[in-house]
């Protein structure tokens, strides 16, 4: 994100002549957390809290959600945004238009998954655990998590573009992490992607995270289950496919095969040939830390 240093961006500017809004900014880009959290890391009233959130939610540096949790509604606040840099020299730059759409974790068009597996709603388990039959279940549209310890889930992304553009760049936002039995934060997988049967490449997830409960965890999801995973973001763009801004491998959106009308498929897979098999955990945004389901955004070319 481009921010033009001029009078018109005070707002965002002015976010950091505070030195409490910056430690805040530092803890939430460590987790998600809510105003009493934050009053209490701060060492600040809780009303102070909300009035710099307040102001940084203005800027498009924070967002904040209600949840309702065991003891009522509380307020979860998350650093939107991860990176700015700012414009010094006004320029006026080509806006590439963008298409986004969210595709429920559970919405996958094709599987083939091996045990540890499962799925659940967020009021239920759906099927029985360990048994991939039931990922064919109807009902797996309704899931907010699923794992598998081996195998693949697919997603049909639909393409909206016409025939006369083209597609510049495509970015997909998920949060993910390892499966273990149980879970185990010291359990690493190799975890490979791939867009229309092209390898976009591999990324090690460090673990299968439980030990602190997710922000999104429903009442009834069981301290002993895995709890969060992490926010990645995959970009393909013409200089190859990045993980977080890092390059994974020099597949370029000109090798994907995008072509007019037709879906686009998205897999993620943890294969058994790869040196850390140790599956994959994916989080919807009843689940988790992060309230979203797989983001896609696809920009259009000039």
């Amino acid at each position: 994100m481009q921010i033009e240093v001029s009078s018109k961006n005070m707002p965002f500017l002015e976010c950091f002549s505070s030195e409490t809004r910056v430690k805040m900014i530092e803890l939430l880009g460590e987790a998600p957390l809510n105003i009493k959290q934050l009053s209490q890391r701060l060492e600040i009233s809780s009303a102070i809290v909300t009035k710099h959130i307040q102001k940084l939610e203005q800027a498009g540096i924070v967002r904040s959600e209600n949840v309702t949790g065991v003891r009522g509604t509380q307020k979860i606040c998350y650093l939107q945004l991860e990176q700015a840099t700012l414009q010094f020299k006004s320029k006026k730059p080509y806006e590439h238009p963008t298409t986004t759409v969210a595709i429920p974790i559970g919405q996958y068009a094709s599987f083939d998954v091996n045990p540890t597996c499962g799925l659940a709603s967020p009021t239920q388990l759906i099927g029985v655990l360990d048994d991939p039959r039931y990922f064919a279940d109807p009902q797996h549209v309704q899931a907010g998590i699923l794992w598998f310890g081996s195998g693949y889930v697919e997603y049909r992304i639909p393409n909206f573009f016409h025939s006369n553009q083209k597609l510049r760049t495509l970015e997909i936002s998920f949060e993910i992490c390892s499966e273990a039995p149980g879970f185990n934060e010291n359990w690493p997988s190799d975890i490979s992607f791939s867009i229309n049967d092209k390898p976009l490449g591999q990324w090690t997830c460090p673990g299968d995270f439980g030990k602190h409960r997710g922000v999104l965890s429903p009442d009834w999801w069981g301290n002993g289950n895995t709890q969060h995973g992490l926010l990645k973001i995959i970009t393909v763009n013409p200089q190859g496919s990045f993980l977080d801004g890092t390059q994974i491998s020099a597949t370029t959106i000109h090798d994907l095969n995008i072509l007019f009308s037709q879906d686009i498929h998205f897999r993620i897979a943890s294969l058994e040939t790869s040196t850390n098999c140790g599956g994959v955990t994916l989080f919807g945004k009843q689940f988790g830390n992060y309230a979203q389901d797989i983001i896609v955004t696809m920009q259009e070319d000039k």
